[in-house]
């Protein structure tokens, strides 16, 4: 799911009429076809696995500083965004592989 700044990035390309090839939000939320989240017993720090539709995948994590701050529902949101932050660059990487052949 993108987030509201990757949301006004995209009206913004849009906008200014920029449609060489290029990835948008959508293509990299369409490549995930799975997740899943573990936390390890007794720590904050969380674990999202994204399993894209080519069978690969690539995980993120997140844990609080502070164990009081740890909120499962947050640890799973910033593990999930850092995940497909990488996403984007294997795309981007295809892409361009693509565009110069």
């Amino acid at each position: 799911m993108a987030n509201h700044n990757e949301a006004e990035i995209e009206k913004e390309i849009q906008a200014k009429g920029l449609n060489a090839p290029r990835l948008t939000p959508q293509h990299i939320d369409d490549q995930i076809a799975d997740e899943a989240f573990y936390v390890f017993p007794g720590t904050t720090l969380t674990i999202c696995a994204l399993t894209l539709r080519n069978g690969f995948t690539v995980t993120g994590e997140s844990a609080a500083a502070s164990p009081e701050n740890f909120d499962a529902e947050i640890g799973r949101k910033i593990a999930r965004d850092n995940a497909r932050n990488k996403i984007w660059a294997l795309e981007g990487y295809l892409l361009r592989s693509r565009l110069a052949a």
